[in-house]
Order: structure tokens, then C-alpha cells, then sequence
């Protein structure tokens, strides 16, 4: 096997599963906006140290997850309340605290970084994600279950989470001038895509029922 190509396989689709925008690549350009480039980087760090925890349980238990579906089951309705209250947070209370607030609270870089590690733990979508592209990638003999070609991908996943998250940072700092890039937009912009996600989460659980 070449682990290579592994890698690169894991860094791609871990590029696809974060360019559309969600709660962690839009928080890590809400960060970078506010407190500057690196604390953004610093958060981008923290999450990927958890996608690549993620990435290995997925690539471990992938086999499991797709002989118990209920499992999957599970972790929806449990990511269906998490991102439920975040929208609720980002929709209502964020705004009425902001308001309040005279002073931002400058938090530290390890705040940051931990912070990320959280939100991106709260994230459970990276493990049926993951688990169904080791496993798809198995089938046409692309990746094998070897804990050395495991480690490739899931480095590969790690870099790609980073990259992207990056890309965000990059891309927002270039228009921050920009109205809707202010604090209040930015959280109408979070809560309403984990809205979106909430719905269409909802959507897939009823549908499997």
C-alpha cells in the first residue's frame, strides 16, 4: 500500500467534508477577526488535534459502524441536541450578551486551542463521515486496516482539516471590511448554518426511522 497516496486520499476528502461552511471554519475566521491571525491558527490546531483522534476511532470502528447502523443513529441524535443549542446560543444569547459587553476579554492562545479541541469534539459528524470513506476506500482496495497505512490517512485528514480551516482564515481576513464580517453578523452567519444542520439532521433521522 502506498501510503503516499493514503495520505493524500485522507487530506482530500477531509477537504471536502470541511469546504462547506460550518461551525468550525466559521468561528476560526471569527477568531481571526477579532483576535488577530495566529489566535485563529492556534484554534485551527485544536481542532484538528480532535479530527485526528476522530479520524482513527472512524478508521478503527469503521467496519463495526457499518454492520450497527444504530450506532450512526445514535451520534445523530446526539449532534441534533448539540447543534440545536448552539444555534439557539448564536441566534439569541451571543447576540443580547454582545451588547453588554464593553470590552472583549482577551483570551489566551491555550484558551483558544482548547477551545477547538471542544467544538471540534462536540462535532460528531468527521466519524460516520470517515468511517464510511475508509470503508469505501477499502472495498476498491485503496486503503487496507494496517495500523501504518491508518496513521497516513489520518494524517492526511488532519492537514486537510488545517488547510481548509486556513483557507477561511485567509479568505475573511481579505474582506473584513466587508459588513457582514462584523460580530453580529458573524453570529447570525454560525447560528443560522448550525440551523441549517439541525434540519437537515432532523430530516435524516426521520427519514431512517
Amino acid at each position: 500500500m502506498n501510503l503516499t497516496v493514503v495520505f493524500f486520499l485522507g487530506l482530500f476528502f477531509a477537504l471536502i467534508g470541511v469546504i462547506p461552511p460550518g461551525l468550525l471554519n466559521m468561528t476560526a475566521a471569527k477568531i481571526s477577526l477579532k483576535e488577530g491571525h495566529s489566535r485563529g491558527v492556534v484554534f485551527s490546531i485544536g481542532v484538528c488535534v480532535i479530527v485526528f483522534a476522530q479520524t482513527y476511532i472512524a478508521a478503527i470502528f469503521a467496519r463495526y459502524l457499518s454492520m450497527h447502523p444504530e450506532v450512526v443513529g445514535i451520534l445523530r441524535m446526539v449532534a441534533l441536541v448539540i447543534f440545536i443549542l448552539i444555534t439557539v446560543y448564536f441566534l439569541f444569547i451571543a447576540k443580547a450578551s454582545s451588547k453588554q459587553q464593553i470590552e472583549p476579554k482577551i483570551k489566551s492562545k491555550h484558551s483558544r486551542f482548547f477551545q477547538g479541541m471542544l467544538m471540534s469534539a462536540i462535532n460528531v459528524f468527521p466519524i460516520p463521515y470517515q468511517a464510511y470513506m475508509t470503508i469505501t476506500l477499502a472495498s476498491v482496495s485503496l486503503l487496507d486496516f494496517e495500523l501504518t497505512s491508518i496513521m497516513s490517512y489520518v494524517a492526511g485528514a488532519g492537514t486537510g482539516t488545517f488547510v481548509m480551516l486556513y483557507v477561511y482564515i485567509f479568505f475573511f481576513d481579505k474582506i473584513k471590511s466587508r459588513s457582514f464580517t462584523s460580530q453580529k453578523n458573524m453570529n447570525y452567519i454560525i447560528g443560522g448554518i448550525t440551523g441549517i444542520i439541525s434540519v437537515i439532521t432532523l430530516f435524516n433521522i426521520i427519514k431512517d426511522l
